[in-house]
């Protein structure tokens, strides 16, 4: 038997683990991609210690434990009910909307998104030769409102809409209404739903978010990579009461191999779901608590940069417009003058240039670096265009 304290103080070294932020490139501190630098909740570990002591890794099917401890997930906390019959696996949200858009839709159609968003929702979206449709949603007095309007009018065109639930950049929970209203106007409209919850439990304390309710043409995409961090497990589900649709989605992701299991997943999954709630909450109050710091940093060391209020995410959404520069160019200076790496908000559609992304799922020594490093590259900034 494991035993490991849960500990989101320590600072773990990832070098050398291949990983995708530490060590694609030569930054010092890097704080864009969504993946956090917590130690794994324990139970996880040790399921697939366990599933690791047998010595044959061979081909896997998935088992209903694994659709089983979803459902029993988001009854018990979200009070959403699902069958084992509206669902179908598959190896992550992103491959598992990419099918979706090649079987749903049609070569030029053309798909809504709700900008600044994800920025692989551009790319999955142009890469299948569809086209992008934006619903840039409305920031006023440092918060964002989806214009109801635009995304009436707009979506007359669409054949589909992606939604983000809650909302990557900009970490909002959509609430009962809006989502209703997204609903009923994707049904005006004949539109196909998909929605992206992967960040779902990743909610302030004592917060919830409010799942889409997958009836008709809706669908919704769910997994515990970002709330767990186990995304290298590549592992999820699609879940819609639309079964014409589901037939369709499953066949499509057969024909793209995106269906199936990783040996380790369903180990990780399942202690993820049944065994790891406690963790899940320890964890929302370290970030909780890191939030509560840069909130306090900006303010007294930063009051050139407004920090956009969330509720929902590990990841923050900095407003610098008053720095005058665009968020390309201050993501790249801060990487070369400081080593810190923060996402370019225009990544995330040209209405986010004047954002940058900063990821906050780290032990607080790491995240008190990342602000003294920015704050140090906003002065160098300022002194040699002052200069």
């Amino acid at each position: 038997m494991l035993f490991i304290i849960m500990d989101f103080k320590s600072v773990i070294d990832r070098h050398g683990t291949n990983s995708l932020k530490w060590d694609l490139f030569d930054d010092d501190l890097p704080m864009w991609v969504a993946d956090m630098d917590f130690r794994v909740a324990p139970k996880i570990q040790e399921a697939i210690l366990k599933r690791a002591a047998h010595p044959v890794y061979g081909y896997t099917v998935v088992p209903d434990e694994l659709f089983e401890s979803y459902i029993s997930w988001w009854d018990r906390r979200y009070d959403f009910k699902m069958s084992r019959e509206d669902m179908a696996y598959a190896i992550g949200v992103m491959p598992s909307i990419s099918s979706m858009i090649r079987c749903l839709t049609d070569e030029d159609d053309e798909i809504l998104i709700q900008t600044p968003v994800y920025h692989v929702f551009f790319y999955v979206i142009e890469d299948n030769n569809r086209k992008v449709l934006e619903n840039e949603l409305i920031y006023e007095n440092e918060v964002y409102r989806i214009d109801f309007d635009d995304l009436d009018e707009k979506l007359s065109k669409a054949k589909m809409m992606i939604l983000c639930n809650p909302h990557n950049p900009i970490g909002k929970i959509w609430s009962r209404e809006e989502l209703d209203k997204i609903e009923e106007l994707c049904k005006k409209h004949d539109v196909i739903l998909i929605s992206d919850e992967i960040h779902c439990d990743l909610t302030d304390p004592g917060v919830k978010y409010n799942p889409c309710d997958s009836s008709d043409n809706v669908i919704t995409c769910l997994s515990p990579s970002k709330s767990f961090n186990i995304a290298g497990f590549q592992s999820s589900v699609v879940h819609t009461r639309n079964r014409e649709l589901l037939e369709k989605i499953k066949n499509q992701m057969h024909v793209d191999n995106s269906d199936s299991c990783n040996v380790f997943a369903t180990a990780a999954v399942i202690a993820a779901y049944k065994e790891s709630e406690d963790w899940l909450e320890e964890l929302k109050e370290a970030i909780y608590e890191n939030k509560q710091i840069v909130r306090e940093f900006i303010a007294n060391e930063l009051p050139i940069i407004s920090l956009v209020e969330c509720d929902a995410t590990y990841l923050l959404w900095l407003d610098c417009s008053r720095l005058n520069v665009s968020s390309k160019v201050l993501s790249e200076f801060l990487r070369q003058n400081q080593g810190l790496f923060l996402s370019a908000g225009v990544d995330f559609g040209q209405c986010g240039d004047n954002f940058l992304r900063m990821n906050i799922a780290c032990p607080e020594e790491l995240l008190k670096e990342g602000l003294l490093k920015l704050k140090a590259g906003i002065i160098a900034l300022n002194n040699i265009r002052n200069f």
